[in-house]
């Protein structure tokens, strides 16, 4: 690149990499809340994702992968112009040819806007996706909660039937369950529907402005816009403020009465206990009728883990048409830092082939790339170190085995095979040997499962 030079220092790449720009030594450095996900972490990361896709699709869910980028009015007009991410939190730009565009702050507009366009409802009404990935929201950067974060959603459209809403809730709680969450609390509410709303919102906004004091400036503003999100609030005087505030559930229709009741019943059923949180909202506008949080009590005060509803107001805000839906979103974040601590998620390899002299060499060389193509992670010396050297690094690198070659074993046609946990040593023939390793590496397979 003209004008700038790239700079780095020692043969293992071991230093900062330093960017020289007019002279000056710039190091580059990632954008605020935008993390790097290291190689030993991503172990938890893979863990969780392939336990997602194993639960979900056993419940009958197809995983679908959406752009990052979409339309901006997709979001103000589905997840509403009065939610704070709408408002204060979306990365939005206007491109080139003057089409306003905003990084993706959360998945299921963008799955439903998908299911429209692509007119999955041709082949079957009845919608079962799943999609993992980042999502972009400009706020402070704290513990779990990042401007680049991940998320697991599911989302089933096309049923209103309240035996979908139990289900989606069981399969949460069962995938929390397989990742090694315990001390778990289902915490579920209505929220109603439009004919409910009117008369709710009347009295709530009523009881609101006489506590207007009390409230934050951004609570004052919702005041006028959308008083729900008043709940959602963390300012203490704002939760002050809402302490006998008129309750959601008084206000709940005939019909949405009985759509949650058998929520209850179908969640009894199948021997779930819950919790009923009259002040639970959502953060979204487009939510209606079921609402529920998954609480963890290992995370202090953000102690929601996952949470989601019913949304049958969605499509007809960004396609017009009547079509209901219900999912969640699991913040991936803080999934992977609840994960249990016992559990070993780091791969490490199963074999280091520690070859002295140029002909061993050539034969460590060989046995590797053939042990690489029958699926066993090897790693070898590349620089030609001491035995002791190679040795370091085998333990450095936690590999679970060290196949050590030298000029008098490879003349004999045999190879120093070292257990480095039990540190015992045998014999192995060179013309066995991957019928020995493979042997090997099938039976820690077979420990790491137990």
């Amino acid at each position: 690149m003209r004008g700038i030079s790239v700079l780095t220092f020692g043969s293992q790449w071991d230093k900062l990499l330093t960017q020289k720009v007019r002279g000056l030594s710039v190091e580059i450095k990632a954008i605020r809340g935008f993390n790097d996900i290291l190689p030993d972490e991503i172990g938890k990361w893979q863990f969780a994702e392939e336990t997602a896709r194993e639960v979900f699709e056993g419940f009958g869910f197809s995983e679908i992968r959406i752009p990052i980028l979409e339309r901006t009015e997709l979001f103000s007009r589905g997840i509403g112009e009065a939610t704070d991410i709408v408002e204060k939190e979306m990365y939005t730009f206007v491109d080139r040819s003057g089409n306003s565009l905003t990084l993706r702050p959360e998945a299921t507009a963008s799955i439903a806007r998908a299911y429209l366009e692509h007119q999955l409802y041709t082949f079957d009404p009845v919608a079962k996706l799943y999609c993992i990935g980042p999502m972009f929201r400009y706020e402070r950067p704290q513990k779990g909660r990042y401007r680049q974060f991940y998320q697991i959603d599911a989302e089933v459209f096309g049923v209103e039937n309240p035996v979908v809403d139990a289900e989606v809730i069981i399969m949460l709680i069962h995938f929390l369950k397989r990742v090694g969450f315990e001390n778990l609390e289902l915490q579920i509410n209505t929220l109603g529907d439009q004919t409910c709303w009117p008369k709710y919102r009347e009295e709530l906004k009523r009881f609101l402005t006489s506590k207007s004091f009390q409230l934050c400036e951004d609570c004052q503003r919702r005041l006028q816009t959308n008083p729900l999100r008043i709940f959602d609030c963390k300012v203490e005087t704002c939760q002050e403020a809402i302490t006998n505030a008129p309750k959601v559930s008084d206000f709940i229709c005939s019909e949405c009465q009985k759509h949650f009741d058998l929520v209850k019943k179908y969640l009894e059923t199948a021997g779930l206990q819950y919790i009923l949180n009259p002040r639970m909202v959502r953060g979204l506008d487009y939510y209606t009728r079921t609402a529920f949080e998954v609480v963890s009590y290992q995370l202090g005060s953000q102690n929601a883990v996952a949470g989601g509803g019913r949304y049958d107001n969605l499509f007809q805000e960004i396609g017009g048409l009547e079509i209901p839906g219900i999912g969640f979103a699991i913040g991936m974040e803080r999934l992977v830092s609840l994960l249990p601590r016992d559990k070993e998620f780091i791969s490490y390899p199963h074999l280091f082939v520690a070859a002295l002299g140029q002909e061993p060499s050539k034969e460590a060389y060989r046995i590797v790339n053939q042990l690489h193509l029958e699926g066993i992670r090897a790693e070898l010396d590349y620089e030609g170190k001491s035995l002791k050297s190679q040795m370091r690094r085998a333990d450095k690198l936690k590999a679970r085995y060290v196949l050590i070659l030298g000029e008098d074993e490879l003349k004999r046609g045999k190879a120093a095979l070292r257990n480095m946990e039990t540190k015992s040593q045998e014999e192995i023939s060179i013309n066995n040997i991957f019928t020995v390793l493979k042997d090997k590496v099938k039976e820690l397979k077979g420990k790491n499962r137990h």
